[in-house]
């Protein structure tokens, strides 16, 4: 199951690689990195030997997720969009052979999918014989977060489209409570992978994805770098934004400073 998925997810890499040519966009790996999720959340489903129902549910909730992640960022950041800072940035840091890097860092985002599937695949392989409260628990947290990220993606593609908002900070809703809702419920939708993961054999293996999750959004490509863009465009307006708005979890604004 693990090869299958690795080769399959690798080889949906490898194709967006060659397709960020013509598109002169490398972002299009992050479309990659929710669907390649996604479908490994579907070959764990139709591979795995553990009950059905336990299953075709995280089978559902990893190809709900990862399909509704891939398409907005497709259509929110990719189609008929310049290529995000994140990547510009990349590009003046590797300054040569920048193809065959870009090669590799999708690769590695392969890799970091099966990595990160380790719930879908724990679950899909539990031999037990019924589904327990705690992964009804984790389906519920798993509907709320899902809920929470699509409205926090709304509310900033519905500030963007207003032309009187170019470079300025979305404040709108959840945006209000924190710098990045979006990730916050992410995050939240890893933890309730990993609990609905946490009733089977080894399950304990499931958290390191939320912790991993935790780490990127935290240390590598999540905030800070987000962060670095925001601050190099609108510069003063968004750190008044950090002084008064909490970074990740939802939490009521700060009087200005």
């Amino acid at each position: 199951m693990i090869l299958t998925g690795a080769l399959a997810v690798s080889g949906l890499m490898l194709a967006l690689w060659l397709i960020h040519f013509p598109m002169r966009n490398a972002a299009i790996v992050d479309v990659g990195w929710a669907g390649g999720l996604a479908l490994l959340g579907a070959l764990y489903a139709v591979l795995g030997e553990g009950l059905a129902a336990r299953r075709y549910t995280i089978g559902a909730m990893a190809l709900i997720w990862g399909l509704r992640l891939a398409f907005h960022l497709l259509t929110d950041r990719i189609l008929g969009h310049p290529e995000e800072g994140r990547y510009q940035e990349l590009r003046r840091q590797w300054v040569t052979r920048i193809p065959l890097k870009f090669f590799f860092f999708y690769q590695f985002q392969a890799l970091l999918c099966v990595v990160l599937s380790a719930p879908f695949y724990l679950a899909a392989r539990n031999p037990e014989g019924a589904m327990t409260g705690m992964e009804y628990a984790a389906a519920g947290l798993w509907l709320v977060a899902t809920l929470g990220e699509s409205v926090a993606d709304a509310q900033l593609a519905a500030f963007k489209r207003n032309a009187a908002n170019r470079g300025r900070t979305c404040r709108a809703g959840l945006w209000n409570y924190s710098r990045h809702p979006n990730y916050f419920f992410e995050w939240l939708i890893w933890v309730a992978f990993a609990l609905f993961a946490l009733s089977s054999p080894y399950g304990y293996i499931g958290l390191l994805s939320p912790a991993m999750i935790l780490y990127f959004l935290f240390k590598v490509t999540g905030i800070p770098a987000t962060e670095a863009q925001a601050l190099r465009s609108r510069g003063e307006e968004y750190k008044r934004y950090q002084q008064t708005t909490s970074a990740f979890f939802p939490w009521p604004p700060k009087r200005s400073v």
